[in-house]
Formats: C-alpha cells, sequence, structure tokens
C-alpha cells in the first residue's frame, strides 16, 4: 500500500434518497464502486440540488464507513462550479474530471496506484483498459450506461402508475444487447474451445473458488448459480484469478482445422461480454432500482430474460454482495427464466436505432463536382475572404520552449506547422478577446492553443477541455513549467462542461467534435474561432443530423453530403493548384456555417 497519496475530493449531486439508492443515479453508482474497491483515497462531498436538505437526512443512511460532507453549490471550487457533477478535483488544485465515466475511470486508476495488488479492480477498465473510455456523444455504448439506463430509470421510478406500464426502450435495448453475439480478444480460440465442448457433448467443471471469493461464502457453500458453460468457466477463471481448467486449454486436431465461420458465437456473461467490467457496477445499481420497482408494481419480468440473468450472476462476483450490503442494497432473488417469448423479441426488435441511417436515396447522383454542380444551381458557393490579420505573428523564438508545441511530444515538421496554425487562431482571439474574458479551448489535446493564450494574454482566463487524460496531463506539466495562474484543466466531455464562457477555439475538433464545439458556443452566446478536421468522419449521431442546415437538406442528401466530406478529408497541399481551391471550397460548404450559425464574432 503506497502512502502519502495526494487526498482528491469527490462531490456528487444530491436531489433525494429513495429506498436504498441516493438520486440521482450517478451519485449512487459512484458511491457503489468506492465500496466495492474499498476505496478511502476520497474526500466524499455532496452537493444538495434543492434546499430543504438536513445532514442527518442525507448520511443516516449511507454505507457505514463512509464518511461525507454536505456542501452547497457556491461553496465549491470555481473550477467545478463550472461542471456537472460527479467531479473529482485535488484540493486547492486547477485540475478538474468531471462526468461519470471519467471519475469512475480515475476512481479504478487511483485505488490500483495506492494499492498494486488491486489488480482485480484494473481488471474493471478491461482489454487494453478501454471500457466506458469513448465519449458518449460518439459511443452508443457508453451513451448508454452513462446516460440513457440511468435517466430511464429515474424517469420510470417518478412516473405515474399509468405513465410506467411499459418497460422502458433502453432497458430493452440493453436486453436486446446481451443477446448479441460476443466479440473479444482472442474469440477465435474461446470459440474452438466451445465447438469442441459441444461436439464431446461435456460440460466444463466449474473453477474452484479463490481467497477472496471463499471470504464471502460460509464453510462448504458454492455460489448459488455455478458456471455452467464454457464462456462461464472462461469468465469466472479470469475473475477468481485461476488458470482455465486443462479441457479448455486443448483442442483436437480437426477443432483447430475448422473454418472460422463455422465455429459457434460466444454468448454474453457479462454486460460487455465475458469479462466482468467498471460497465456492470454502473447498471447494476440502476437495474436494481427498476427490478425492485417493477416486482412492487406486480410487473412480470418474463420480458427480460437476459437481464435476469445476467442480475443474478453479477450477485455471484466476489465483493458485489459485500458492496451492495455497505450501500444498503438488498439485492433481489429472482427466478431463472429461460427463453425469450415472441412479444419480448417484438418489443426488442421495435427498439428504434437512433444512429440508422436513411439508406433510401432515390435522387442520388453521386460524386463531388455533381454535388457542388447542384449546390451551384441553387446559389450556394464557396466565398473566400482575405485574411484578417495577415500581418500579425508570435515571435516563437522570444517565447519560452514551453510555450512551443514542439514541447508537446511531436516531430520538429509537424510542430512547425502547428505554429503557423496557433499564429492564425491567436490573432484571431487577440482581437476579439478583452480584459476579464474567459476563453475555452475545446478538445485542447496537449494544450498547444490553450497554453499560448493564457501566456499571451495573462488578464484572461482560460480553460482547457479535454477527454484523454495524458495529453492534458501533458499540458498540465507545461504550464506549471511556465507558472501560469490564469489556466484551468478539466477531464470531460463536452457536455459534462456546462459554465459561461466568453470565447471558444478548437483547433482540429475531429469530425463531429467541431459541430459540437460549435453549438456550444451558440449556446453560450460566445464568440468562437475553429479550425475542424477530419470531416471524412462526419456522420449521423444521436445529437447531429446530416446535413444539419434547412437550406442543405432541401438541396443535398445525406449521401451527397457525406460525399462532399470525404472529399475534403485530403491534404491539399498534395494536390494540383486548381483541385486544393476545389478541397478549400468543399471543407466551407460542409461546416454550413453561413446557414447554421451565427457570426463568430461578438
Amino acid at each position: 500500500m503506497k502512502e502519502n497519496v495526494a487526498e482528491e475530493h469527490l462531490y456528487l449531486a444530491f436531489s433525494h434518497q429513495y429506498r436504498d439508492s441516493i438520486f440521482p443515479l450517478h451519485t449512487s453508482i459512484s458511491l457503489f464502486l468506492l465500496s466495492y474497491c474499498d476505496c478511502k483515497l476520497f474526500k466524499v462531498f455532496l452537493v444538495p440540488t434543492g434546499e430543504d436538505v438536513g445532514d442527518q437526512c442525507v448520511t443516516k443512511n449511507l454505507a457505514g464507513d463512509l464518511e461525507v460532507h454536505l456542501i452547497s453549490r457556491c461553496q465549491l471550487p470555481v473550477v467545478v462550479q463550472s461542471c456537472s457533477l460527479p467531479a473529482v478535483v485535488v484540493k486547492d488544485d486547477k485540475f478538474c474530471r468531471a462526468g461519470l465515466s471519467v471519475v469512475l475511470r480515475h476512481i479504478i486508476q487511483k485505488t490500483f496506484e495506492a494499492d498494486p495488488s488491486k489488480k482485480d479492480v484494473l481488471a474493471l477498465l478491461g482489454f487494453k483498459k478501454t471500457c466506458l473510455k469513448a465519449c458518449a456523444e460518439v459511443s452508443q455504448w457508453t451513451r448508454l450506461c452513462e446516460i440513457s439506463i440511468p435517466l430511464a430509470v429515474e424517469r420510470f421510478l417518478t412516473a405515474s402508475p399509468e405513465h410506467c406500464q411499459a418497460i422502458p426502450p433502453d432497458i430493452l435495448l440493453f436486453e436486446r444487447k446481451l443477446g448479441e453475439p460476443v466479440r473479444v480478444h482472442n474469440d477465435d480460440k474461446i470459440r474452438r474451445q466451445k465447438l469442441q465442448q459441444q461436439k464431446a457433448g461435456t460440460k466444463t467443471g466449474v473453477p474452484v473458488l479463490g481467497e477472496e471469493a471463499a471470504e464471502e461464502l460460509k464453510p462448504g457453500e458454492v455460489p448459488e448459480h455455478p458456471p455452467s458453460s464454457l464462456e462461464l468457466s472462461v469468465a469466472f477463471s479470469k475473475l477468481l484469478a485461476q488458470e482455465a481448467p486443462d479441457a479448455i486449454n486443448r483442442e483436437a486436431p480437426h477443432i483447430r482445422r475448422t473454418k472460422t465461420s463455422d465455429l459457434p458465437l460466444l454468448d454474453h456473461v457479462f454486460a460487455e461480454g465475458l469479462y466482468f467490467t467498471v460497465a456492470d457496477l454502473v447498471l447494476l445499481p440502476c437495474i436494481h432500482q427498476f427490478l425492485v420497482s417493477s416486482k412492487k408494481q406486480g410487473k412480470n419480468l418474463v420480458n427480460l430474460p437476459l437481464i435476469s440473468s445476467w442480475y443474478r450472476r453479477v450477485q455471484e462476483v466476489p465483493g458485489v454482495k459485500k458492496a451492495a450490503g455497505k450501500c444498503n442494497m438488498a439485492l433481489l432473488q429472482l427466478p431463472e427464466l429461460t427463453s425469450a417469448p415472441e412479444e419480448q423479441l417484438h418489443d426488442s426488435a421495435s427498439v428504434p436505432d437512433e444512429l440508422e441511417e436513411d439508406n433510401e436515396d432515390s435522387h442520388f447522383i453521386g460524386g463531388p463536382r455533381p454535388t457542388m454542380t447542384k449546390l451551384m444551381e441553387n446559389g450556394i458557393e464557396a466565398k473566400f475572404s482575405p485574411h484578417p490579420c495577415p500581418n500579425w505573428t508570435l515571435d516563437w523564438t522570444s517565447l519560452p520552449s514551453a510555450v512551443s508545441p514542439g514541447e508537446g511530444k511531436m516531430s520538429r515538421d509537424r510542430a512547425l506547422r502547428k505554429q503557423q496554425q496557433l499564429n492564425n487562431l491567436v490573432a484571431a482571439v487577440t482581437k476579439l478577446a478583452k480584459p476579464g474574458d474567459l476563453i475555452v479551448d475545446f478538445c485542447s489535446g496537449g494544450g498547444h492553443v490553450g497554453i499560448v493564450l493564457a501566456y499571451m494574454m495573462p488578464s484572461c482566463q482560460v480553460v482547457l477541455i479535454e477527454n484523454k487524460e495524458l495529453s492534458l496531463i501533458r499540458a498540465k506539466d507545461r504550464s506549471d513549467e511556465l507558472g501560469l495562474n490564469n489556466i484551468w484543466f478539466i477531464q470531460a466531455n463536452l457536455d459534462y462542461f456546462n459554465g459561461a464562457f466568453n470565447i471558444g477555439v478548437a483547433l482540429h475538433a475531429c469530425g463531429v467534435a467541431t459541430d459540437m464545439v460549435i453549438e456550444h458556443c451558440l449556446r453560450a452566446r460566445a464568440a468562437f474561432v475553429i479550425s475542424p478536421c477530419c470531416y471524412g468522419f462526419i456522420q449521423n449521431t444521436v445529437k447531429f443530423k446530416y446535413p444539419r442546415s434547412r437550406q442543405f437538406k432541401e438541396i443535398l442528401s445525406y449521401k451527397e453530403h457525406m460525399i462532399l466530406c470525404r472529399f475534403a478529408d485530403q491534404t491539399a497541399v498534395q494536390l494540383p493548384p486548381e483541385r486544393r481551391l476545389i478541397v478549400c471550397a468543399l471543407v466551407i460548404i460542409i461546416l454550413e456555417w453561413p446557414f447554421c450559425s451565427a457570426s463568430h464574432r461578438r
């Protein structure tokens, strides 16, 4: 166990307590993970969303050895006040982590750093440590776990009886996903083992419980639902840090010669596939509340056989029942349901896929040139204007080395191009900014833009927002080297930043992220200076449908818009001069700025 780990403050929202959970559910989920990890590294603060909340009311039903403190919103550190909760910050520091997935992943990482023997905790992050790492704005799975299911359950619990008869669509979507084939690293080997087991007509033996699991069982007691398939054996062998049984490790020659396409598919054991991850710990408090409420209302859970099996199975994971006991979660003992009836299959099939594209387009003519001609015939074409600050440039030789983008771990050639890009952005921001302005560098990466702005404009406050932790840590190290006092760092998705600001900046926010930044700036009535990139990655998402503007929708189909995006995503310097102009024109056109955005000037 490492000593002298810096104490961090964890801020959780508190609206009310219902049965054995604290709401919003993001707070119950965070407390449940702390209990599961047996983590005491954080000083926990509850931030009431209302005024009529007393100390005793909040703390009397919380986990036994978990100390919590009440704090009002106005007492939060300034950097936290701009973020949605949960949020974590080191006391008196300028580095904040906000949003459920970011905070939970940080709790897991800090727990392991403090005690490297807790490898089971680190394993919650999954293969390559990527579980719930992708932003909810672009990942359906992260969105389902982090946003959709918690909100669906909260609405279900607060709805009137006549409005909560149907199972929420997001719960049905989770049921459907549990029925999808599992794809994991090295799944070819496991699928061959499954084929061998099927041909032998045998079932893999139950792995012997490890010490951790034995602590929760009485002498001579076995799990209530022991593993009875190869998937379960593989999952629990890893969970209990054991080697898979010998029968699993050997393959007959005819099994090795079987084509991959002829191998049986793998079934879900846990939420993400074969292995227990933080996604299961996120979903358990939510599904638990849904099941408890459904049971009290006398609802039949026959439509959710896979969720019921998952709920029972998660309870057998070492540490889950203990953590549930600490959080006063009285886990249900559900009966086993064999298979889904026809109406369940119909309900699951009817779950709308929000990201499904409209592939039927009878007017699609194909190619960038016909599409651009179509735009021009309707009065839309790119307009080029002179550079607003043609003579403005930064004297990089006179600036400290930590200001240079070369300090952000990039090649010399790339650093030179980055300096040229920064010249343009900083010139535009300098023209817009006035003393006291708050400037937000969205998708900041290693802080190339934000650090230059903070250094060049000490009278302005600069906030760097980035989802990737390592990039933001590098930015903070450079800032500390420069001794900057007018800069904050927020590791979060864009949606978790809700503070007021005056100017938004984004250099190379990839694909849809540029539209997200523009929307954020328009909502805050802030000026913005943006240089987009990766137009080829633009596609319909939960938040955005393309084309975005009414005028473009009347002229272009989705496919035609995507053709322009793909063609614009080229390196213009590699093209002949006449084709460079086409690419530049496409970049201007596909952004639709004159049609769907206000001016970037205040």
